[in-house]
């Protein structure tokens, strides 16, 4: 291949599909002027970048559009070689007319990775019947700061609830033939005082044992092919200049062989927001030797910058060798090299290609089946935060239904759902799929009871004038239930989403002033929240009658919401980030060291209102019967540093109806020869138990997951005590098994264990 061959496959262009079937069109953004394809195509191309959630296209047309196109870029150079072409499905496949699921932080709270895994699956599926290879998903940033607009893209604050659920995605998408991409590599979501794209400071420790560890996880376990490095510097390395990072440890030490992809526009931010690349050229070196391989969205610093500094010397050829080889190896992989390669994707294998008008609407991606899919996730991701008995409502005779998420079709979606990431921008297009509002939803679930509604307030809004309304409407009901949370956005367009950050943690707008009044209201006060993020919620922790917490559950949550309400569904979500009880204390996770806990030297108490892994249930569970194995007379178990502890306890359900408990098994290092977080999660379980019922758990937790990166750098399993916590939530330690790890220190790498294994067995009346 010539220079200008090898770099073509190196970058992609931002097209946007055609709603007539006609080929892609270069899409014009902000950035820079979109390239000419009659230019670039003679040396071919490496990557089409969302030709489905650019504008809103029907599916049909749009495959028969990603076709032509690859029909032409074939045909175009001279090895016949297509482009891979890529989407965003953080909450579904970002096309018009797709499912919309619940967000990540919803994955995080179903605490249910084999549902997610499967969802993951369709979700792929649909990608790949359309001719999509790569989707820019999942998120294993770590909740580090809550006010980060980009918290609803997470799964959680901790480490490994945020591993086990991405790896469960990955395999998922990557079982359906779609390339993941594990992002953002490494460190973004732990920016200063949660702002987007801020620098970050943070120590070595931390980034190997908070950041990093979702993604080892993923990259051992799940199969996945792709990896984007984040925006930000930490310490002064930008992630996309960091040799160390995405060389030394992402392929020499765990074995990644797949390609790394920049960030959008993220090579050139290395020039102009970083400042450590004199000019384009040395930009795209810097980031070649990095180890970055293929420049996104659209080529900028990848063409003729690097074509030139190549001839001049000033960078080495065998770098764009080195990511050539794994960009067509991935092409490979992938089918696109076949001398019997074909561009017509599988949805329009039998169609008539010829009258491209006799298509639109032949295509569904939005089927009963995923649709299904998408309830079921949103219902085992609502939390019930607090309940004096309220709830479930039984049927009352008049519901107070205020606030601004009462009648809004969009309150469940997240940023990077297509009606607001890309339907915003088209008002005058419909969603393509149905968002029935949280009324629609309740008067379908309480038929015959009266539902006045008012909004009181906006989002984010300074105007009170509402609220007259909305108290008389309260105090005429037997029940208010307040619809309060976030609006989904863009750089801020919203409350929530990337580029809207918040300055604290209130509310946003005037709506805690709105849920004060309907408190003082007299009449029992249901807070119900649609939010991309944990807000602190001021009296209403004690006041209110009950808290359902939902993080944008997609098209069908709200249904989902009114049947927990109701009681025709168990809640059974559990926070997958602590609920600050302050709004201008953060960070409030879970996972802190003794010094980050409330002490009598600060008057700032950091402590959660509502802690991680918190969840309550219409029924109750008892949990008792722990025995350790091999346990002596004082009740500790001992084990070698490369051992593991053996317990069992048994659970049983002793309310009148069904329900799910959450076993969560953390791990407290008393001493240790660096300053540990006073617990962190390494194991959990979903347990679903009839009324009656009782199981049988057993925990098998590895030495291993007792490492932690030592004094000099390196992870070590240390001897000496340690308690493994049984517990349902992080705050609410229901048994206590002691053990003792005897023998050396012992150095561990990359290839240890990395789950304690929680399983249930047997169960009975």
């Amino acid at each position: 291949m010539t220079l200008d061959e090898k770099i073509a496959q190196l970058y992609g262009v931002w097209v946007g599909a055609s709603n007539e079937g006609a080929e892609v069109a270069p899409h014009q953004h902000d950035m820079d002027q979109p390239p000419s394809l009659d230019d670039l195509l003679p040396s071919g191309l490496g990557q089409l970048t969302r030709p489905f959630g650019t504008a809103p296209v029907d599916p049909a047309l749009g495959a028969l559009s990603l076709m032509r196109t690859q029909e032409r870029i074939a045909a175009a150079n001279r090895f016949g070689i297509p482009a891979m072409a890529h989407e965003e499905c953080l909450a579904g496949f970002a096309a018009w007319g797709a499912t919309t699921y619940p967000v990540p932080l919803s994955w995080g709270a179903s605490f249910d990775p084999e549902l997610v895994r499967v969802m993951a699956a369709a979700i792929g599926r649909d990608m790949r019947a359309v001719g999509i290879h790569q989707g820019l998903a999942p998120v294993l940033d770590v909740v580090r700061d809550a006010r980060w607009g980009r918290v609803e893209e997470t799964i959680g604050e901790d480490p490994y609830l945020v591993g086990t659920i991405a790896t469960a995605y990955i395999q998922g998408l990557e079982s359906a033939g779609i390339v993941a991409t594990l992002k953002h590599f490494a460190g973004y979501s732990a920016s200063r005082a949660g702002r987007n794209l801020a620098p970050v400071s943070m120590g070595p420790r931390e980034r190997a044992d908070v950041v990093l560890p979702p993604f080892e996880m993923a990259v051992r376990e799940s199969g996945v092919r792709s990896v984007m490095h984040a925006y930000t510097d930490t310490d002064g390395v930008p992630s996309a200049a960091d040799e160390e990072l995405l060389t030394g440890l992402l392929r020499d030490a765990w074995g990644f062989d797949g390609t790394v992809v920049a960030d959008y526009f993220g090579i050139a931010f290395l020039k102009t927001l970083h400042g450590v690349a004199a000019d384009w050229a040395d930009a795209a070196g810097t980031a070649l030797t990095a180890g970055v391989d293929i420049e996104l969205p659209t080529v900028k610093t990848f063409g003729q910058p690097l074509r030139e500094a190549v001839a001049a010397g000033r960078i080495d050829e065998k770098l764009i060798d080195r990511a050539l080889r794994r960009v067509l190896t991935q092409k490979a992989q992938l089918g696109l090299l076949d001398p019997e390669w074909s561009p017509v994707p599988p949805a329009l294998a039998e169609a008539d290609l010829s009258d491209p008008e006799s298509l639109r609407g032949t295509v569904d991606l939005d089927s009963a089946a995923h649709r299904e899919l998408s309830r079921r996730l949103a219902e085992r991701s609502v939390i019930l935060l607090s309940n004096d008995g309220t709830l479930p409502l039984g049927r009352p005779a008049r519901i107070a239904l205020v606030g601004p998420q009462a009648e809004t079709p969009a309150a469940v979606l997240g940023c990077y759902s297509f009606p607001v990431h890309v339907g915003s921008q088209h008002p005058g297009t419909p969603p393509g799929i149905d968002l029935p509002t949280l009324r629609q939803a309740l008067v379908a679930e309480f038929p015959g009871t009266e539902i006045v509604t008012v909004a009181g307030c906006g989002i984010d809004d300074p105007d009170t004038k509402g609220f007259a309304a909305a108290v008389r409407a309260a105090r005429d009901a037997d029940v208010v239930i307040a619809a309060l949370g976030d609006r989904a956005g863009l750089f801020g367009r919203g409350t929530s989403g990337e580029g809207c950050d918040a300055e604290s943690l209130t509310l946003p707008g005037v709506q805690q002033q709105l849920l004060d009044a309907l408190l003082d209201s007299g009449t029992p006060v249901v807070l119900t929240l649609l939010a991309g993020r944990p807000y602190a919620l001021g009296r209403a922790v004690t006041e209110a009658a009950a808290i359902v917490q939902s993080f944008f559950p997609g098209q069908e949550g709200t249904p989902a919401l009114a049947g927990v309400l109701g009681g025709r569904i168990a809640p059974s979500g559990r926070l997958p980030v602590s609920v600050p009880a302050h709004p201008a204390v953060q960070p409030s996770t879970y996972l802190a060291a003794p010094l980050a806990r409330a002490s009598e030297v600060s008057n700032i108490d950091p402590a959660a209102a509502f802690a991680f892994g918190h969840g309550l249930t219409y029924t109750a569970f008892e949990w008792d019967d722990l025995e350790v194995t091999g346990a002596g007379d004082d009740g500790r178990a001992v084990a070698g540093t490369d051992g593991e502890v053996e317990l069992s306890f048994t659970v049983r359900n002793t309310g009148a109806r069904a329900g799910s408990e959450v076993v969560q098994v953390y791990l407290h290092d008393p001493v240790a020869s660096v300053v540990q977080p006073v617990q962190r999660l390494v194991g959990y379980l979903r347990l679903p138990l009839e009324a009656g019922e009782s199981t049988r758990v057993r925990v098998t937790v590895p030495a291993d997951v007792a490492a932690f990166t030592g004094r000099d750098g390196r992870r070590v399993v240390e001897p000496g005590a340690l308690e493994l916590r049984l517990a349902a939530s992080s705050a609410d330690v229901r048994l206590t098994a002691r053990a003792e790890l005897a023998g050396p220190a012992r150095q561990v790498d990359h290839t240890r264990r990395l789950h304690a294994r929680v399983t249930a067995a047997g169960a009975g009346a």
